[in-house]
């Protein structure tokens, strides 16, 4: 029975499933409860409660708490790694000999252990570290923050070597595999989008009355592209602007404000997709292009039209489903022709060819349980 098993940790607790990453994690380990596979989860407890609701898709869960003092700064590791040690987690892991998967760079601290040496060892990319943390490094503002992002992105960019010990990489983009194969040759990389939990396209046919931005709005990338939508965007248009996210801060809100631009701030998951759903345009833009932006595939199963900026599609093959505008006034010039199209049949047809794509949670579950498990002493029929 060994063969069903699977370590996978978690950065942090990957519910409630409400940005980025944590959704990858959530709706991985219910796409593999489904086809059978027993996880025995490991999660860093930091800024989240624990959640029985886990429970029901693992095998096991188990809570480490997060070091995040002052002292995990003076080091040459990565303070997003360093603080995600435990030596129980590593005890944990050597009870047994099941493979283990690490979610994000994150929480690789012990990828390259001795004592792990020889283990199926897998490592899901979600956004090429120190080329992201460098970009929030230019978007910030803060000195101290913006400090700390460039040192960030420094040691991450020298951890990434540690990479050579995983026995297979999972990257969420195109992209992003690209970058991989040409930094770590010879190993083995393989594109698997991000999981997401949709199972159907639920975008409503017809009108909306308002365009719609949703992030995380405590992030310097989020911020700095919400910035850019009202003072560049939709200053001079007579079109409403939605905003909802986290702990939106007090100048975002003043900015608002100023250009009567409604934000919701730290709404729960229902009504984040109300919101989304009756959008007319769901506005998203980016000025970094690694990763997967779970956030506009989570859009493009639920909402109506999609506007992006290219740098939001790089490495996703999702270019067919969106309306791609370079700048501010290409987007302008996008908003008003799509608020006098309605969202019809044809449009809401063509979405559906997402759920027979590389994005399909059902077959990515799949083709992980392949990887993991390439001789399968059960059979087809299960892992």
């Amino acid at each position: 029975m060994k063969y069903h098993n699977l370590h996978i940790v978690s950065f942090t607790i990957p519910f409630p499933a409400n940005y980025g990453g944590v959704i990858d994690v959530y709706y991985k380990l219910a796409a593999l409860n489904s086809i059978g596979i027993k996880v025995h989860l490991h999660c860093f407890q930091y800024d989240r409660q624990k959640a029985p609701e886990l429970e029901r898709l693992c095998e096991s869960v188990h809570y480490y708490p997060r070091k995040t003092g002052i002292t995990e700064q003076f080091s040459l590791t990565p303070f997003i790694v360093k603080g995600r040690r435990a030596d129980e987690l590593l005890r944990n892991l050597l009870l047994n000999d099941y493979p283990v998967l690490f979610e994000g760079l994150h929480s690789c601290y012990y990828l390259s252990h001795p004592l792990l040496k020889g283990r199926k060892l897998i490592y899901r990319e979600s956004n090429i570290e120190h080329q992201y943390y460098y970009h929030l490094f230019k978007a910030e503002k803060r000195i101290v923050p913006k400090l700390f992002f460039l040192f960030e992105s420094l040691r991450l960019f020298v951890f990434q070597g540690s990479l050579k010990h995983a026995s297979c990489m999972l990257a969420v983009s195109e992209e992003d595999t690209k970058y991989l194969r040409i930094k770590f040759p010879g190993h083995n990389v393989v594109y698997l989008p991000s999981f997401h939990g949709n199972d159907r396209i639920s975008s409503m046919t017809g009108m909306g009355k308002y365009a719609f931005y949703h992030g995380n709005l405590s992030v310097a990338e989020n911020l700095q592209a919400v910035e850019f939508l009202i003072r560049e965007v939709f200053s001079d248009l007579n079109i409403p602007l939605v905003i909802a996210g986290l702990n939106p801060p007090e100048h975002l809100k003043s900015l608002a404000r100023k250009h009567s631009v409604e934000i919701h701030e730290n709404v729960s998951a229902e009504a984040m997709d109300e919101l989304l759903r009756n959008a007319h345009v769901n506005i998203l833009v980016t000025f970094q292009s690694t990763g997967l932006k779970l956030k506009l595939l989570n859009t493009l199963f639920k909402g109506r039209f999609v506007l992006v900026n290219p740098a939001m599609l790089a490495g996703t093959g999702l270019n067919d489903y969106c309306v791609i505008a370079e700048d501010a006034s290409g987007l302008r010039s996008e908003l008003e022709r799509i608020f006098r199209l309605p969202f019809d049949d044809s449009c809401l047809q063509a979405r559906n060819n997402l759920l027979s794509s590389n994005y399909s949670d059902s077959l990515n579950a799949r083709v992980l349980a392949d990887i993991l498990y390439p001789f399968n002493p059960m059979g087809s029929e299960g892992y």
